[in-house]
């Protein structure tokens, strides 16, 4: 049997370009999977919820000496890559470290003071920490110290039920016990390998949270910008501006002056640096050069100068222990755990973001779990060093990428280079003017303003961007916890949303075709007479049973009068068909939806056909003995009674070593360690997804999409996906031209 693919479309002249014929390919029947007892069952699908890497299949088949080393470098990376370091990689680390060195003294003495600890608090946080990260981490380019957001909402939790000027050490007591709180929890979630539960945050949400969380920071920064000294501690948007303008008498001329110039100055340099790369390191070393002229500027006119605030006298030294401050009883614990829990939440979403970003680009593989221990483990031993809750920082790290690091070594030279300024320099820091520290922390938190994406949200998927609107004015008006629930909420709600309001479709057949789309997207899909075929795009489980069988339905015309199908009179109608390739789950209160529905379309004379169910649902269907009750079951074209053969709707699983001989056509493939292909043809001529998955060596390949439902379809256009892709593809032509149907986006060859 000969299956060709659609023609392909350009996206550039939208001209028909002929593909060649595939070579006949190898069909086979479904059959249900091989028997497995309940205890293999949930053996299988633990494996698949905690352990999707399958970690420990390194040490299968390997000698006790082999997987202790193993052992050795699945807990301590540095063991994996310490062995192959060279001079070569010394050099680039070094250059590295000390380039984001000068931007983490001025960053870390800035997020204390965010934070309201002591501006030392701040460069003890970017000596530790980054230490132990170096021998736990997976990721070579993560630069590791304090973070804004972080920062700010460890301040601004702590504040709320604890003075910082009135009760300094109580307050410092909580925050280094909240630190340890974080990293208890962050290092519970990858040991326990619960890394998924950070996933409901997502993108659009904190896209939101951030964007919010920067405005109130750069808000929270006039105190200093201006010279005011009676400053609000509430962190909301209305309190925030009503504080810089009940206290105009206080503001210093002198201190706008010099504030506005060097913060005009780190501006410029970050957008040069942004529109020129390679010009990176102006902007890395902007923050420490503002940071020791301004001093300088100081000093020098500190006669002359008046009313400008500095941060005044810093110990020397090394980080001093401090478990003994740590507080487990009181009537405050329950505000230091919350705020550990949060900030840890935060922190570890940025690090985990942060670190699989860099690693995308330099093609490496950051696992997340691992990084959850290592960032767990490394607040908590900075909260008996007087650390404060750490992570990787977004702008450290671009600094540290781009400027050529190669391993964390970076993170021990730029380590080193705080310890030195810890031990001889601090002295120079007295006279260092807190308009400066404000400069620079506007300058780094106006990044996470991302006005682009939020507007790509708004074209592509508008409950994300309600999403992330809700977030942002939930930080902005009410406060930064609660906005960070409310964007927690907002994604449960959406993930609720889309599981209990699934989409259901009426589908038609293209002209001259096999193919089957549905009747709204498509306007030259044309029903079939006499036959009903329904698509559901969902799993169907007892979150939306119901709500299925209403729309069910409605769709067969059999609810409300004014949305009874058109052109299929009921006395004409022969059979209903459920498409239900994209039914990827099914329980039993889905099971018994669909009895109930055969059982209403038996009364009526009604034939009903279940169409393309997928392994896991068809082995659901026969332990629940519908397939027993049901006499329209039908997985192959053959099995399709007389006058049904029209409809092509079947289920046919490609021979896996004959897809594979088919995708290697003309192509010459190295070594391949795991090679994984599933594809289901509809009708002959609709493929559906097939993919390749090789490790080992690098080979040509190319990437192709295949046939995505409907709104799928359309967000995938909308966010330009699809141009990205190559310049070739099959695409849903918007001016309905007969014979362009979308089947297969085509990538360009990926070179090596």
């Amino acid at each position: 049997m000969g299956i060709n693919c659609n023609r392909v479309e350009h996206f550039s002249d939208n001209q028909a370009v002929p593909t060649e014929t595939m070579p006949p390919l190898e069909l086979h029947r479904v059959c249900l999977p091989p028997h497995k007892t309940t205890l293999e069952k949930l053996r299988d699908r633990l494996s698949e919820i905690f352990f999707p890497d399958d970690p420990l299949h390194r040490f299968k088949n390997q000698t006790c000496c082999q997987k202790l080393l193993l052992g050795l470098q699945f807990f301590f990376p540095v063991f994996q890559w310490g062995p192959n370091y060279s001079l070569n990689l010394l050099r680039s680390d070094v250059i590295s470290g000390l380039t984001i060195a000068s931007l983490a003294i001025p960053q870390g003495i800035s997020y204390a003071k965010l934070a309201n600890l002591p501006p030392i608090v701040g460069l003890y946080s970017s000596f530790v920490p980054p230490l132990i990260y170096s021998v736990l981490g997976s990721s070579r380019h993560l630069a590791v110290g304090p973070v804004s957001i972080a920062s700010l909402v460890m301040g601004t939790m702590l504040s709320e039920t604890v003075s910082y000027t009135e009760q300094p050490i109580l307050y410092l007591q909580l925050a280094f016990t909240a630190t340890f709180f974080a990293g208890v929890f962050q290092a519970s979630l990858g040991l326990l390998r619960l890394g998924f539960i950070i996933d409901f945050l997502s993108k659009a949400t904190l896209l939101g949270f951030m964007a919010g969380a920067a405005v109130i920071v750069s808000l929270q920064q006039l105190k200093g910008l201006l010279g005011i000294v009676h400053f609000t501690s509430k962190m909301q948007i209305i309190p925030v501006l009503s504080s810089v303008f009940m206290h105009k008498n206080e503001w210093s001329w002198q201190t706008i002056v010099m504030g506005t110039s060097f913060l005009v100055f780190l501006l410029t340099t970050r957008k040069i640096s942004m529109k020129k790369p390679k010009y990176f390191w102006i902007s890395a070393a902007a923050p420490l050069t503002s940071v020791i002229f301004s001093t300088l500027f100081v000093y020098l006119l500190q006669s002359k100068v008046h009313g400008i605030a500095t941060v005044g006298h810093l110990p020397k030294g090394m980080n001093p222990p401090s478990s003994n401050m740590l507080y487990f009883h009181g009537p405050y614990l329950g505000v230091a755990i919350k705020t550990g829990i949060v900030t840890g939440i935060l922190s570890l979403t940025e690090g985990i973001t942060v670190g699989r970003t860099f690693a995308a680009l330099k093609n490496y593989q950051v696992d997340g779990n691992k990084e959850m221990t290592a960032i767990g483990l490394m607040n908590m031993a900075g909260s008996c060093s007087s650390c404060f809750v750490t992570s990787g920082s977004f702008s450290r790290s671009a600094v540290n990428y781009n400027a050529g690091a190669q391993t964390v070594v970076s993170n021990i030279i730029m380590a080193s280079t705080v310890l030195v300024t810890l031990l001889f320099l601090m002295p120079l820091f007295h006279y260092t003017p807190t308009f400066i520290l404000a400069a620079i922390i506007i300058t780094a938190v106006i990044g996470l303003i991302d006005y682009q994406a939020a507007f790509r949200l708004w074209k592509v998927d508008k409950l994300d961007f309600l999403a992330c609107l809700c977030s942002f004015l939930g930080v902005l008006i009410i406060s930064v916890p609660l906005g960070l629930s409310i964007a927690v909420g907002v994604s449960v709600f959406k993930i609720l949303l889309h599981v209990t309001r699934p989409t259901t479709v009426v589908l038609g057949n293209i002209p001259d075709t096999q193919i089957y789309q549905s009747l709204g997207r498509y306007g030259e899909a044309l029903r079939v007479p006499s036959f009903l075929i329904l698509a559901v795009e969902s799993p169907i489980l007892f979150a939306n049973s119901t709500y299925l069988q209403e729309r069910l339905n409605t769709k067969m015309g059999f609810g409300r009068e004014e949305e009874r199908i058109e052109s299929n009179d009921e006395s004409t109608m022969k059979c209903i068909i459920l498409d239900m390739t994209a039914v990827t789950a099914i329980d039993t209160s889905g099971i018994d939806t669909i009895c109930e529905l055969r059982k209403m379309l038996e009364k009526r004379s009604l034939q009903f056909v279940l169409a393309n169910p997928v392994g896991n649902v068809m082995e659901k269907l026969h332990q629940s003995n519908i397939l027993e009750s049901f006499g329209s079951l039908y997985l192959t074209i053959g099995q399709l009674p007389e006058g049904l053969n029209q409809l092509s709707v079947k289920l046919l699983y490609f021979h896996g070593p004959k897809l594979i001989n088919v995708l290697k056509t003309g192509i010459t493939i190295g070594l391949i360690s795991l090679v994984v292909v599933v594809a289901v043809c509809d009708g002959g001529e609709r493929w559906w997804p097939a993919t390749v998955v090789s490790g080992g060596e690098a080979w040509f390949v190319k990437l192709a999409l295949v046939n995505p439902v409907g709104n799928v379809m359309e967000k995938l256009h909308q966010s330009e996906t699809l141009e990205s892709l190559g310049s070739y593809g099959l695409y849903p032509n918007s001016r309905g031209s007969s014979g362009r149907y979308f089947s297969i986006v085509e990538s360009s060859t990926i070179n090596r």
